[in-house]
């Protein structure tokens, strides 16, 4: 029952939203039912709405038949009734159109009579009035018709004068007249047609001068007489005369200042790649010697369309925008030569303004600023010669077979050795060919810092310094360079080193021809105050000691090299008879490589060799006391032994000449006086005499001895050395560490 009653709800709400649904369709626009169907599809009793629809459309249906049925006969009643109205109008219109034609046909006649009578007497009357006032139009119309006939053929001033004389004298003996109103109209249009006309050959003779600037300023550059000559001055002249009589002088004025003014703008406004080649430069400067070339006749043939003032103005606009341009232009070259060029360009375009009376101070100031940019490409130029020319040498004596040879030679570099003169052929100069080569190379950047001093209107003093300072920089900075950069290459040896010394000596002897070469080229002697000195001798002197400390440290690292091949057995109890097969062969190398520096300085030499034997006496110490040794025995010590005899027998042997008596011995006291003591077993001196200046191990330190004791105190056993006491293991360790004790009381009393 229950269940009944809530299907029976149920039911009446749906019939209810279904009538809603229908009412909404029948009232919404149809682009909006979209919605209101979808409404239906989502529920689940759209078949029952369907069957709704279907009766309401059957009603609306019904309905419309009615209502057609109502109106029918009405609206058939109403077509009867226009149709009979149609054939009535149509009578009527057929009756008005008849009578009118009538009446066309029967006045006809008398109105062609009419017409043909009033059109003679009004000819009679028109002829006659003609003929007396033609008499006096006609030389207005005469007058006019030149006035046209001069400014069709541009004769525009004459024109100015013909329409003075119609304004004045003609027009008003006929002013009651139409078309001499028309003409007293229209004389200011054809006075601005004239200041049209002229104004427009003015901008074409305004357009026609900023194409053709290039070729002016080109012929003025060339200082060919008359470059203003390639142009046609007088569209200015005829504009200038015309608005000056039309009392507009000062408009013109203003106009043609104003446009040159731009045209001032977009001339020295200089493409973006100009620095890139020359003739971008050559077109920027013609077209500003053009555009002034042009300035300047206007001023000298015109009484004020342009003055001094105005002048001077745009010169100094000028001068500030084309100094800028080519300070940002030429910093972007790296060509020396283009840089040289641009230099000769803006001199021949300082000049040529300068002819023409503009003052050019300023240009040549800003050339020595580029002179400072040409030396800085010079001096990139040359690092790359030199680069050159130090790769591809070949680090030996330059060998000579000839006389032709020898002389070649010494023609190229300033060198003289009464000894190597005397020796037969073939024989060999001390340095190598690099030495000939950048001694040329480093003349040659000085004749190329002369060329660009050239016509700057600079005294020999000024030229003098500028090269000085150049050629300073050459040294120091780029060829020093140079030489740092091979003398700190990973791969380089020796007897390289060893023959850039030798060739730096050379070049370092060679400075005193170079002064007297640019003396030579720039007549300035060198005693002149203020006179810049070369700083070569220091530039060889630094290549030569950073040789030399490659020396050293490559020599080191040979050393170590060779010390890495050690193999010491420290836990041996055999004693050897002779040195280590590493150390034989690292002597046999120092004293080959020794015989090389025979042609070094002997101060060089034996700071080498000292250095060698100092590094190589420190790395056998630390290669004895390093921690990784935790201990060793006698034997071993006596092998050590072995090896640092052969160091001092070598010491002795004098490998490099200079040496008083033992000095190169003592690199290795140290070593010497330490394993003394050790084999010795000499504690008793070593304790007793600690710290006295005559004692015979003043060179061992305490702590060194105590490390190396440290390492012998478990090996003990071993130790031969304590078989001739003929005590037990007991007695002989007890000893060791007696002397210990004593050794750190000895560093504790020392550091206290």
């Amino acid at each position: 029952m229950e269940r009944g009653k809530m299907a029976e709800a149920e039911s009446l709400e749906t019939a209810a939203e279904h009538e809603r649904i229908l009412r909404e369709i029948e009232s919404t626009d149809t682009a909006c039912i979209g919605p209101t169907l979808r409404s239906v599809y989502d529920g689940e009793e759209h078949g029952r709405f369907m069957e709704k629809l279907e009766t309401r459309i059957r009603n609306h249906d019904r309905e419309i038949e009615k209502m057609c049925n109502f109106h029918y006969q009405g609206f058939v009643d109403s077509i009867t009734e226009l149709l009979k109205v149609r054939g009535e109008a149509q009578k009527l219109k057929n009756q008005v159109t008849d009578t009118n034609r009538k009446l066309q046909h029967e006045g006809k006649e008398l109105v062609i009579a009419m017409e043909e009578l009033k059109q003679c007497r009004l000819q009679q009357r028109n002829i006659s009035a003609t003929v007396d006032k033609l008499m006096l139009c006609l030389p207005v119309l005469e007058m006019y018709s030149k006035l046209r006939d001069q400014m069709k053929t541009k004769r525009h001033y004459p024109a100015l004068k013909t329409l003075e004389h119609l304004e004045h004298t003609y027009l008003p003996q006929v002013s009651h007249y139409r078309f001499c109103k028309v003409m007293v109209d229209n004389i200011p249009k054809l006075r601005e047609e004239i200041k049209d006309v002229s104004m427009s050959d003015l901008k074409d003779f305004l357009e026609s001068i900023r194409k053709h600037s290039d070729k002016i300023g080109e012929t003025a550059m060339k200082q060919a007489p008359g470059a203003q000559d390639l142009v046609d001055f007088s569209p200015v002249y005829r504009c200038l005369h015309i608005y000056s009589v039309l009392g507009a002088r000062e408009t013109f004025e203003n106009y043609y200042r104003k446009q040159r003014r731009k045209q001032a703008r977009l001339v020295l406004q200089p493409p973006s790649n100009m620095h890139e080649t020359l003739d971008g430069y050559r077109k920027y400067f013609n077209q500003i010697v053009g555009f002034f070339v042009v300035e300047d006749h206007i001023l000298h043939t015109t009484q004020g369309l342009v003055n001094r003032a105005y002048i001077d103005e745009l010169w100094e606009m000028a001068l500030s925008k084309t100094i800028a341009a080519l300070r940002t232009h030429s910093s972007y070259c790296s060509d020396p030569n283009l840089v040289l060029d641009l230099k000769n360009l803006i001199v021949l375009f300082a000049d040529t303004l300068q002819v023409y009376g503009f003052p050019v101070n300023q240009l040549f100031d800003m050339l020595l600023e580029i002179r400072d940019q040409y030396s800085e490409t010079l001096l990139k130029k040359w690092s790359g010669i030199f680069r050159n020319i130090l790769d591809s040498d070949n680090y030996s004596p330059i060998p000579v077979t000839s006389e032709e040879i020898y002389k070649k030679v010494v023609g190229q570099f300033p060198f003289q050795d009464t000894e190597l003169e005397k020796q037969p052929f073939p024989k060999k100069f001390p340095f190598s060919e690099f030495v000939p080569k950048v001694y040329n190379q480093i003349k040659e950047f000085i004749y190329a810092c002369l060329k660009f001093s050239e016509d700057l209107h600079l005294s020999s003093t000024e030229v003098d310094d500028m090269i000085r300072k150049s050629t300073n920089l050459l040294l120091t900075r780029t060829l020093s360079s140079s030489l740092q950069n091979v003398i700190k290459r990973k791969n380089i040896g020796l007897t390289e080193l060893v023959q850039i010394i030798i060739n730096t000596t050379h070049l370092e002897k060679s400075c005193k021809y170079l002064e007297e070469f640019i003396t030579n080229i720039t007549n300035v002697l060198p005693e002149t105050v203020h006179t810049t000195k070369l700083y070569g001798t220091t530039t060889f002197k630094d290549a030569r000691h950073a040789a030399e400390e490659e020396i050293y440290t490559n020599l080191n690292q040979k050393i170590d090299q060779f010390l890495q091949l050690a193999d010491y057995d420290w836990m041996t109890g055999d004693l050897g008879n002779k040195a280590s097969d590493y150390l034989v062969d690292l002597i046999a190398f120092l004293r080959s490589t020794f015989a090389v520096f025979t042609h070094l300085p002997g101060k060089v030499a034996q700071t080498a060799c000292m250095s060698a034997c100092k590094h190589l006496a420190t790395s056998l110490m630390q290669l004895l006391l390093e921690t990784e040794v935790r201990q060793l025995t006698l034997g071993a010590l006596q092998q050590f032994n072995l090896d640092v005899r052969e160091c001092e027998q070598f010491a002795r042997s004098g490998p490099v000449p200079g040496f008083q008596e033992d000095t190169l011995q003592l690199a290795f006291i140290d070593l010497r006086q330490l394993l003394d003591l050790f084999l010795q077993w000499d504690w008793s001196t070593y304790l007793a005499d600690y710290g006295q200046p005559t004692c015979k191990y003043l060179r061992v330190n305490p702590v060194t001895a105590l490390t190396l004791l440290e390492k012998m105190k478990d090996t003990s056993r071993k130790n031969n050395m304590f078989a001739q006491f003929r005590k037990n293991e007991r007695d002989k360790q007890k000893l060791i560490d007696t002397v210990a004790k004593q050794l750190r009381g000895l560093i504790s009393s020392h550091h206290s």
